[in-house]
């Protein structure tokens, strides 16, 4: 196991820099230059004008771009160092740390809701094959897939604000400050992200769920005179659930584009609204930082899944 990590590690080594290299060259690509966007707001504020070569010097952005992608990749490799923001000088590291617990906590939810959704109604499915709840959940997968989370999300804002006079909080409630009022804040938002997760993972532990049951040690347990949860819980469930464990480590990705829509539209301040607030200025330090960051995030989540597959399934040994 130790051997197999150490070669994951290194693995992800050459990822990240791949990563690293694609990301500073495609903000820099980008239509609209950040150069061009601080000069406007330079004029709209009625501030003296400046120049568009002493905005490219006072940002490095004068010299070439191997020795500015040198100098943003040895902070990184030598001091953990994202650089700092173009626009308010702020450290891109604490601005990920201060908006970290944010996201993490509105995908946190999101991960335990879709799973305590998927992993009942895929297995209550596959026990009552071509029943009425397993036509039922089926069809909610499928309506799951189908509709847009953003679009969900917006008929929620709007339609009890219209009926009702209700609308979610839109300041951000810190969890210090009140547990109670953050979780009901987060809840909303985690719940259509979740379900809309939960359509693929409720569809592959159906699939997983029916073909274990029809293992020939499912039948020695149900001969043995085993109850049906015994079964299912004690001898169908685990060995179901590695492919699902793949599925969710597949939607990390999305979990993180989902929470820049959630986090637009609730006004979460988590990295996900960092990200379109980033793009908008055209801040090439910051876009970079976070991008990086979530990579990271991805491939160790990557990392996880791998290794839980030896608890899963104990006939997995890696060397």
């Amino acid at each position: 196991m130790a051997a197999y990590l150490v070669r994951r590690v290194l693995l992800i080594i050459p990822t990240l820099l791949l990563v690293t290299v694609l990301v500073f060259l495609m903000v820099r690509a980008v239509p609209g230059s950040i150069i061009d966007i601080m000069a406007a707001e330079h004029e709209r504020v009625g501030a003296t004008q400046i120049d568009d070569e002493a905005i490219r010097h006072m940002l490095g952005l004068d010299e070439p771009l191997h020795v500015q992608y040198g100098r943003w990749i040895a902070g990184i490799v030598t001091r953990g160092d994202f650089g700092d923001s173009m626009w308010t000088n702020r450290p891109v590291t604490s601005e990920i740390i201060r908006r970290l617990p944010v996201s993490f906590e509105l995908g946190l939810l999101a991960i335990i809701i879709a799973v305590l959704l998927a992993i009942p109604i895929g297995v209550y499915s596959a026990m009552r094959q071509d029943g009425v709840g397993d036509y039922v959940g089926r069809s909610l997968a499928i309506g799951m897939l189908a509709i847009p989370g953003f679009w969900l999300a917006t008929l929620v804002m709007v339609f009890p604000a219209i009926w009702w006079g209700w609308s979610p909080p839109m300041e951000y409630i810190p969890f210090l400050s009140d547990p109670l009022g953050n979780l009901g804040q987060f809840l909303l938002p985690a719940f259509l992200m979740g379900a809309a997760m939960s359509a693929a993972t409720m569809r592959m532990t159906r699939t997983m769920a029916l073909e274990v049951l029809r293992q020939d040690y499912i039948r020695t347990a149900w001969s043995k005179g085993l109850s049906e949860r015994a079964v299912i819980i004690r001898h169908a469930l685990k060995n179901a659930l590695i492919p699902v464990i793949t599925v969710i480590g597949l939607q990390v990705p999305v979990l993180i584009g989902g929470s820049v829509i959630m986090e637009q539209i609730f006004t979460l301040p988590g990295l996900g609204r960092l990200i379109v607030d980033v793009v908008k200025s055209r801040d090439y330090t910051m876009i970079s930082g976070v991008n990086v960051f979530l990579a990271s995030f991805v491939l160790l989540a990557n990392l996880v899944v791998d290794l839980s597959y030896a608890y899963l399934d104990p006939r997995i040994r890696y060397k």
